[in-house]
């Protein structure tokens, strides 16, 4: 929405908004992405399973750290809601804030997937990503966002009045109940923050809402992930589908979207181990 001023400007107002931009965190000490050590590891890799998720639906999976996963598209251009916890503990999860403020508000090959506090490390690599040429069009869109939160009944309420049980935040629940025997009120508070993958969004020029148009992706189009932890994942195939007008109903045409496992060669991981927990001592100066 546009907002009109309240307040009248200060003589230097032209001066304050001409500071200079910072980039908030200095990721140079973070270990660089080892495209050659990736590359080689899934030269080789061999398929060891796969999942279909169905539209307005969606499946947890399980992937063994120093193994790769991919989210494929297979029949028409469909976005996913991706969730990721540790495998052992699922209060560890997929921390949306931190991987934008570390990388950008999409991501893409090289970037990283990061757990919340106070593990806070990678849980998983971006290996491969079909659609990394599209960059940032005219609108300022681009493509797998960690911007958006996920579609949900509550916020589907608020604005339309209507129960809508097929919500992404819906699906990853039942998803995550019918995996781990949980009671949906349990499961629900560990639903998260997701990464839209395939998802084209941005924000717009003149009022910085966000906004949504339809992906690019299409049939054949994956992205890749190296699990750096033993991983529990979820991923919803939205009611949206290529979110290019609606979602949180049934009116978008929706289509299935693949989980595939690989297995890399052995000895591809050789010196490989998985990262550990933030050494932070926890103590946040109380003595």
């Amino acid at each position: 929405m546009t907002r009109s001023a309240q307040t009248v400007a200060p003589p230097d107002a032209a001066t304050r908004r001409k500071a200079t931009p910072v980039v908030t965190y200095s990721v140079a000490q973070l270990p660089p992405f080892d495209a050659a050590f990736y590359n080689a590891a899934r030269a080789e890799m061999t398929k060891v399973s796969e999942l279909i998720v169905p539209p307005r639906e969606a499946r947890a999976f399980s992937v063994p750290a120093g193994h790769f996963f991919r989210i494929v598209s297979v029949d028409g251009p469909q976005v996913g809601d991706l969730n990721l916890w540790n495998a052992h503990d699922l209060s560890e999860r997929f921390f949306s804030g931190k991987t934008r403020a570390l990388h950008a508000t999409h991501v893409s090959t090289g970037d990283r997937l990061w757990s919340t506090m106070p593990s806070l490390r990678p849980m998983a690599t971006i290996t491969h990503d079909t659609l990394d040429w599209y960059g940032w069009d005219e609108d300022g869109a681009g493509v797998h966002d960690v911007i958006g939160t996920r579609c949900d009944p509550y916020t589907n309420m608020l604005l339309k009045g209507t129960e809508y049980h097929h919500c992404c935040h819906s699906n990853l629940t039942r998803a995550l109940v019918a995996e781990r025997h949980m009671k949906p009120s349990e499961a629900e508070l560990l639903v998260h923050d997701v990464m839209n993958v395939f998802m084209c969004t941005g924000y717009t020029h003149d009022t910085h809402q966000y906004f949504m148009k339809a992906s690019p992706v299409r049939p054949g189009d994956f992205i890749e992930f190296f699990a750096e932890i033993d991983l529990l994942g979820a991923l919803s195939a939205c009611p949206g589908g290529d979110c290019g007008a609606s979602h949180s109903d049934d009116v978008a045409k929706c289509y299935n979207l693949k989980v595939e496992i690989y297995r890399p060669a052995d000895g591809a991981l050789a010196g490989w181990r998985s990262p550990s927990p933030n050494a932070y001592s926890r103590s946040h100066g109380i003595a």
